[in-house]
């Protein structure tokens, strides 16, 4: 379905991340910016929580769906990371690791999809767990302050950010390694 409540939810987190993006450029003061920034984020991404929850409570799962919502979340993450590499907040080697990755899983992917051999690489725990640490180090990042005069989210969002780069390229691994077997059949 093109237009349900779920996939509504997916395409309302496309359109936000300009607004994300966009809070940078207004004439406020940082820290106003950083909060505004971080609190878009942290509502945008649990929507990728609730449309998958509410795709399948209402039944309305469809296959656009299903190609719709990483897309979203690999936009939502790419843009957040370029803004934060501009500011200064995240190295370009994190930041080209992480969106590398997705680019290849993506193309991989669809490769597989066309070959027949899609289920070698199905969305594993590994990747969601990824998926999790780059969510939290984001708006750690975007905040960069402290928070609740304890938690310097800059140092917490730095450290998670390069966990979620080796579980990138840890979760890279893994998915090339089920989908050579099937690259070696193909190559015969």
């Amino acid at each position: 379905m093109f237009f349900n409540l779920p996939t509504l939810l997916t395409w309302a987190r496309i359109v936000a991340i300009p607004l994300i993006v966009g809070v940078f450029y207004l004439d406020l003061a940082p820290p106003a910016r950083n909060l505004i920034a971080t609190v878009l984020f942290i509502v945008v991404a649990l929507t990728d929580w609730a449309d998958g929850y509410l795709a399948r409570k209402l039944n309305q799962t469809s296959s656009f769906g299903a190609f719709l919502d990483p897309v979203a979340d690999k936009f939502l993450v790419a843009a957040s990371l370029l803004i934060l590499v501009q500011m200064g907040r995240v190295g370009a080697l994190v930041a080209l690791v992480i969106i590398g990755r997705e680019i290849a899983i993506s193309a991989l992917r669809e490769w597989m999809a066309q070959i027949g051999a899609s289920r070698s690489v199905a969305v594993h725990m590994l990747g969601k767990v990824k998926t999790t640490v780059q969510m939290v180090a984001i708006p750690f990042l975007l905040f960069d302050g402290v928070l609740f005069g304890v938690i310097d989210t800059h140092r917490w969002g730095t450290g998670l950010i390069w966990i979620a780069a080796v579980l990138t390229i840890w979760s890279m691994v893994y998915y090339l390694q089920k989908a050579l077997p099937e690259i070696r059949a193909k190559a015969r």
